[in-house]
């Protein structure tokens, strides 16, 4: 209990000194709730102020439609776009967010966000062993989603995806759930999304880091792969890939807490394999791999040669009659 308890600290500590706020909502969350031993009174509060403070991001001019708009104005979407917690607060994945609405826009996809009424799906809370915390918010979800006659929903970040696919229907929360990456693929081969002839990353080396939640646990590995291919890129190989690929050290709630007594940290060594392979671009799925990525390309000291970029945003560049979308890292 007081190793559990240090690391919670410990964690909490980083991340209110860099991170999202939902981050650190989480870490109060877990550490209250081993002090207090679970009582449910004190976690109501807190619950609703994350409904509160989990609104749209700042889209600049775009305008994206929440689901009750458009239930106000009698209109079903074909999809609901499920942002995240980190997709929502983090200023990195942020980026990622408004790409992926950018391409949704640009082709007319009839979808639609949750907005202020999205909560977190209780990952995190589940994978450091809270499930009590993890089934309400669940179930708060799941009746949300039932009121808005949800059926399909298509998310930027694996572990949402894999809660959502794999977790919810056991508590009666039914629907299709697709990976951005999917979904792009199925874009791409139904000609519904093009790429540019001679787009940013035409010829540049890529290599591809396969997220836990997006590979082992649910087995997809080539669509994110023939996204790539199709913006004409050399892609490359690390030395562990696939099923065979190593963790950016982030899963688990690993990024939630201390990590154990080691010799090199995960994120380090995974990030030291994709700069071994020369290429330039680390290209992401996951707003967790992203961070983790990101920061072993500090701890190697080559953020100024090696760029690690979510799928989406290479593609939001790429993509015919964008708006000159530019990627910041």
């Amino acid at each position: 209990m007081y190793q559990a308890q240090t690391g919670t600290i410990g964690a909490y500590k980083i991340l209110k000194g860099h991170c999202s706020q939902f981050f650190i909502f989480v870490i109060r969350f877990i550490f209250q709730n081993r002090k207090n031993k679970f009582k449910p009174l004190n976690l109501l509060p807190s619950i609703k102020i994350v409904c509160c403070n989990l609104a749209a991001i700042n889209l600049g001019k775009m305008h994206i439609p929440t689901m009750a708009e458009m239930m106000a104005e009698g209109k079903t979407p074909e999809i609901l776009f499920f942002v995240g917690c980190a997709g929502s607060f983090d200023q990195r994945a942020q980026k990622i967010t408004k790409a992926f609405a950018t391409i949704l826009n640009k082709i007319g996809i009839n979808y639609a966000i949750l907005g202020k009424e999205e909560i977190c799906n209780g990952d995190p809370a589940r994978r450091a062993g809270n499930e009590f915390l993890f089934q309400m918010m669940a179930y708060q979800n799941i009746q949300l989603l039932k009121g808005y006659q949800v059926k399909k929903i298509v998310t930027a970040c694996p572990h949402c995806f894999n809660i959502l696919k794999n977790e919810y229907p056991a508590l009666g929360g039914n629907y299709e759930v697709v990976h951005h990456t999917v979904f792009l693929q199925q874009l791409i081969d139904d000609g519904k999304l093009k790429m540019k002839e001679n787009g940013s990353f035409k010829g540049k080396k890529i290599t591809y880091h396969d997220s836990c939640y997006l590979g082992r646990a649910n087995n997809i590995y080539e669509a994110p792969r023939k996204v790539l291919e199709a913006l004409d890129v050399e892609l490359v190989e690390m030395k562990r890939s696939h099923s065979n690929g190593l963790c950016c050290g982030a899963g688990g709630a690993q990024m939630f807490k201390e990590e154990e007594k080691g010799i090199t940290r995960i994120n380090e060594e995974r990030t030291k394999e994709a700069i071994g392979t020369g290429a330039k671009i680390i290209a992401s799925n996951c707003p967790f791999c992203m961070t983790m990525l990101s920061d072993g390309v500090k701890l190697n000291e080559k953020e100024e040669e090696v760029k690690v970029i979510d799928i989406a945003e290479l593609i939001a560049e790429s993509m015919e009659d964008n708006e000159e979308v530019k990627i910041e890292n």
